[in-house]
């Protein structure tokens, strides 16, 4: 992932990135931690950049560490309307986290139920 790309993103300047994508930049990316600007967005809560870079065709399910996908990291970060967002993106709800004891075996829904998010666990059951 390049500079200006990583600083677009975590800024969360969403008309640069949309300008740097129709110039051809890889909307999946990687930066020096295996992860996309869709995973960095939905850490940081980011609904305007998640959104822009899921109508770019983002890939939703790239995973990094711990296996931890974009959905998995706004669940962890609590950010519950960004979660919702990758879910009825189609985000997948079968991929499992591994490694940390908090994470592995878990799936997103598992991930939300034991942050007390009921609301939004009720839609990450995986199918």
């Amino acid at each position: 992932m390049d500079k200006a790309w990583e600083d677009a993103v975590t800024r969360g300047d969403v008309e640069t990135v949309r300008q740097m994508l129709r110039a051809g930049a890889d909307v999946d990316a990687l930066d020096r931690h295996g992860q996309t600007a869709l995973m960095r967005a939905a850490h940081r809560g980011s609904r305007a950049m998640v959104e822009a870079l899921v109508a770019a065709g983002a890939d939703l399910d790239v995973t990094a560490k711990y296996n931890l996908s974009a959905l998995m990291l706004a669940i962890t970060a609590g950010h519950v309307e960004v979660a919702r967002v990758l879910a009825r993106a189609g985000a997948s709800l079968d991929i499992r986290g591994s490694g940390a004891p908090g994470f592995a075996g878990k799936t997103a829904h598992d991930l939300a139920m034991g942050l007390d998010m009921k609301d939004l666990s009720a839609e990450l059951r995986p199918g």
